[in-house]
């Protein structure tokens, strides 16, 4: 019912994906859970990486994998002997800002590195496809869910394999993969006749099971949140729709802003 599993990040990632990466600010964090959500689709932001230096070397390195479909070996070749040379690297003590302790804590390593890599290239990747879903809506109006490859599922993901619904259905707000560390889900597009046809043979759902909602307490922001069954706190977001909304409020604010030199209006 979910289609032949393959790894859905082309190389190099389409442009879009690499726009949206280079749209970001920079947001410091000590904890993952201190840039939260949607923050996440507008600010570039590493856990325990408190200096601008490091986020910036993090992110050009990313960059620069997106834009030229670097492998994670090469990602890490390059990136971890600068990461090293700015004391960024291994064990390391580290001031937590919330609670005035400090810590000793895992900086960059090998494992933080792939997170790093992995996270930030399926994110650009669902942001970019989110404007190429927007754009061709119109010969494309529909959206397949479908595992990755995953050699295990998580059981609600494995469950929503074979939803098809039109891509403006607002299950697509918060389901729009990937939803949780480690998520490969993916979507396809699909044409109204395709669509008929699927739904037509019975092996694909037309509307998506309701699972519920659960609360989650930030801990960190004490920010609470109903998340849906089945997605992990955090990722229950859509990062293309929440960047582009985020960039026109930006950009209003810039129209009206007293020093933009434009008129108000009044």
């Amino acid at each position: 019912m979910s289609g032949p599993t393959r790894e859905p990040l082309p190389v190099p990632v389409p442009r879009e994906a690499l726009d949206y990466l280079r749209a970001k600010g920079y947001r410091v964090g000590f904890d993952h859970h201190d840039v939260w959500q949607e923050e996440h689709a507008t600010a570039w932001t590493v856990a325990k990486a408190m200096r601008l230096d490091i986020l910036e070397a993090l992110r050009a390195a990313v960059d620069e994998a997106i834009a030229g479909g670097h492998a994670f070996a090469e990602f890490k070749r390059e990136l971890q002997p600068l990461l090293e040379k700015l004391g960024w690297w291994g064990r390391g003590e580290l001031l937590d800002p919330l609670t005035g302790e400090t810590r000793e804590v895992q900086l960059g390593s090998p494992r933080r590195l792939r997170t790093i890599y992995d996270v930030n290239l399926r994110q650009a990747h669902a942001a970019g496809q989110w404007q190429r879903i927007e754009r061709t809506s119109t010969a494309l109006p529909y959206l397949l869910y479908q595992l990755g490859p995953s050699r295990e599922h998580r059981r609600e993901h494995a469950g929503w394999a074979g939803i098809l619904l039109p891509a403006d259905d607002p299950w697509w707000q918060t389901h729009f993969p990937p939803n949780g560390w480690g998520c490969k889900c993916w979507v396809r597009q699909v044409s109204r006749r395709e669509a008929e046809r699927l739904l037509a043979s019975g092996e694909y759902l037309s509307q998506a099971p309701d699972l519920g909602v659960q609360e989650y307490v930030n801990q960190r922001t004490g920010q609470v949140v109903s998340v849906p069954v089945g997605i992990e706190p955090g990722w229950a977001y859509n990062p293309g729709q929440v960047s582009r909304l985020a960039r026109a409020r930006q950009l209003l604010a810039e129209k009206h802003s007293p020093d933009s030199g434009q008129s108000n209006g009044t």
